[in-house]
């Protein structure tokens, strides 16, 4: 199996890497990855992982810069139903719309809009730290209990019918934590930052 981490420019690509390259040492899964901005590498690839850090934006912009990127992500992923992962802004990016930076089209392949969280008394925005997630039964969830805790860093949250969130957490209120549309999983949250919790969520999607 050949899993293909998209380089565009921005995100963690270093420990994104590193981490599922753990999971997959380490869960003996036998999994070639690699990152990679290359059109022809992602077109062999049977998942693909999109990373993100930053600004919808900026990160949209950067997608679309490299020559083929995102035609091919849309061909493999739409098209040939490839197994897909977005992390933080690059699960945002599948929402029709973001406003941070004025709005912006996003790969509209999950409806629903990316905006700035309220500001509340007593929370701070950023939302940034370690907060516990409830899931629905998935299978991207397997073997993490519910209530688990996972590392967020974000402003901006993706709002999008219940029918395609598998996991939320609570800060002043609600906001999306994962969200799952037959080929394609996204998490707000940063699995590579996540300890064990996240070891075992990219071994389920290297499993998957």
């Amino acid at each position: 199996m050949k899993i293909a981490i998209i380089n565009y420019g921005y995100g963690n690509l270093h420990s994104v890497n590193q981490a599922f390259q753990k999971a997959n040492n380490d869960f003996d899964l036998g999994a070639k990855i690699q990152v990679t901005n290359v059109p022809s590498v992602i077109e062999v690839a049977d998942k693909i992982v999109l990373p993100g850090v930053g600004s919808f934006f900026d990160c949209l912009s950067a997608v679309k810069s490299i020559d083929g990127i995102y035609e091919s992500i849309q061909e493999q992923v739409i098209n040939k139903q490839k197994k897909f992962m977005g992390i933080c802004v690059g699960m945002q990016l599948l929402a029709e719309t973001g406003y941070e930076n004025g709005k912006n089209i996003g790969f509209q392949w999950i409806n629903g809009s990316v905006e700035k969280i309220p500001a509340t008394p007593g929370y701070q925005i950023p939302h940034m730290g370690w907060n516990n997630i409830h899931h629905k039964n998935c299978e991207l969830f397997k073997d993490i209990e519910d209530g688990s805790d996972f590392y967020f860093v974000h402003s901006y949250e993706f709002k999008t019918n219940d029918e395609n969130i598998v996991a939320k957490t609570n800060y002043a209120s609600e906001i999306t934590a994962a969200i799952k549309k037959d080929n394609i999983f996204g998490t707000q949250f940063h699995p590579e930052k996540s300890h064990k919790n996240g070891q075992q969520l990219i071994k389920n999607f290297i499993s998957w």
